[in-house]
């Protein structure tokens, strides 16, 4: 498939390149798996079949459905050297004993870790599953945009069923709640929050789900943006209204700031805008930013994503702009695109800062790749972090599992009593060799109830 035949065929800037400033990706139409599967750049072990003696296996409850109960046998939290059993009444892990009768699910020895949070994702750009899209070249936002456009038309999977066939995806990966960022222009009405509204629901079971409409075209330069925000916010179909680089792209920042948080205010939602300039410019949005939360009283409302213009400050700089943003309630994501570009985000948190981490783009006409697997995308930032030490991996995978969660306002799952029963199974020998070999997810498990196994829904 190819969105659009007019477009030159010589290689254009990638969207890091574009968007950063970063080095040119090579080869974006590299064989990367096919569609529906997981990118070929995650490593993956453990891909031979258990034999039957090693598989997991279930007993039902006869607890006569007086409590949800199920006992998780043999898991080992985080790679424990010695298996223990998880106790889950209602959802809850508790440290009483399992009812008589509960359910029984043999684990074999299999690694329990946290599920992850994606912060930052965009289902309703994904061509995820659908036949090979051929990219034309593109180097601005504007330019970028108009190739959303001409996907949406060449796709022929309606967007809720793609948007929902990617979130699916991402909970069989271990994935228990996500950020999406959906487009809100002219061009498609509110078509993309109806359809990942739609996705929403039939993942309920399985995945919490907060919806930002994002205005990817611009608030200003895009007469009838504004008033399909307001239409959004004002009929809660979105959790929170989007902004992006008001100098840079919309050169409009104290209009768009205004329309952005004067629909927050009104209706009650969060902010969450890209901020995607640096330098000087960057930093004169994220202070006018800081001024409007301040000024609504939005504090613990308000993010930004991506924030290119943090990463290389100088030392006390960094820690005076982290003490504001603190001091406001602003949390920030990233994507970890690169080494140059990703967050600090341990010296942030130092100063109180939520940092989340995303998947930003899946497959879409920004970029070829992406898997909105969040145990990849916690191996990404380590990557980009020259992470060697087991800490080092460790606070990688933290930042995927509860820099999100803190993010969304969820509790955090840590796999002890009191915590949401929300965890995957691996096989693995510690956390930081499962961030590095990203083994496969054996199953994945929601408030105590198995949602997915061997990569694949169940149930639903």
């Amino acid at each position: 498939m190819h969105a659009d035949s007019t477009a030159s065929p010589s290689a254009g800037p990638s969207r890091r390149s574009m968007l950063a400033g970063a080095a040119a990706l090579a080869g974006t139409a590299a064989a990367i798996g096919a569609p529906g599967s997981e990118a070929a750049a995650a490593p993956r072990t453990g891909g031979a079949s258990p034999s039957a003696a090693d598989r997991i296996t279930e007993q039902p409850d006869r607890t006569g459905g007086h409590a949800r109960a199920t006992v998780f046998k043999n898991v080992r939290p985080y790679g424990a050297t010695s298996p223990v059993d998880l106790t889950v009444v209602d959802g809850v892990i508790s440290a009483k004993p399992a009812p008589l009768g509960a359910k029984v699910v043999d684990c074999k020895g299999r690694i329990a870790l946290p599920t992850l949070v994606d912060a930052h994702i965009h289902p309703d750009k994904t061509a995820w599953g659908e036949p090979w899209v051929t990219r034309n070249p593109a180097s601005t936002i504007a330019e970028y945009t108009a190739e959303d456009v001409k996907l949406y038309h060449a796709l022929r999977t309606p967007l809720k069923e793609r948007a929902e066939r990617l979130m699916g995806h991402a909970v069989a990966q271990g994935t228990r709640a996500m950020r999406a960022h959906v487009d809100v222009a002219p061009a498609y009405d509110l078509v993309g929050v109806e359809g990942v509204g739609s996705a929403r629901r039939a993942l309920r079971h399985a995945l919490d789900v907060e919806i930002v409409a994002f205005p990817q075209h611009g608030v200003i330069r895009t007469p009838g943006t504004e008033e399909l925000l307001e239409e959004a916010a004002r009929t809660g179909a979105v959790d929170r209204i989007g902004g992006i680089d008001p100098i840079g792209f919309d050169e409009a920042l104290d209009e768009q700031l205004d329309v952005v948080f004067g629909i927050a205010d009104r209706h009650g939602v969060g902010v969450d805008i890209h901020l995607h300039e640096r330098a000087a410019t960057g930093l004169e949005s994220l202070r006018a930013i800081i001024d409007r939360t301040r000024a609504l009283s939005l504090q613990g409302k308000v993010t930004v994503s991506h924030v290119f213009c943090v990463p290389g400050l100088p030392e006390r700089e960094l820690d005076r702009l982290a003490a504001d943003l603190a001091d406001a309630g602003i949390s920030l994501t990233t994507v970890a695109p690169s080494t140059d570009l990703v967050l600090p985000i341990g010296r942030l948190r130092e100063h109180g800062v939520q940092v989340g981490l995303g998947s930003d783009g899946v497959r879409d006409s920004w970029s070829p790749f992406g898997n909105a697997d969040m145990l990849h995308r916690s191996h990404l930032l380590a990557q980009v972090q020259d992470a060697r030490l087991d800490e080092e991996l460790e606070a990688a995978f933290r930042s995927g599992a509860d820099g999100g969660a803190r993010l969304l306002g969820l509790p955090e799952a840590d796999l002890k009593p009191g915590s949401p029963a929300d965890f995957l199974l691996v096989r693995g020998e510690c956390l930081p060799q499962v961030v590095v070999d990203l083994p496969r997810r054996e199953m994945v498990v929601r408030g105590g109830r198995i949602v997915a196994r061997d990569g694949e829904l169940v149930g639903h």
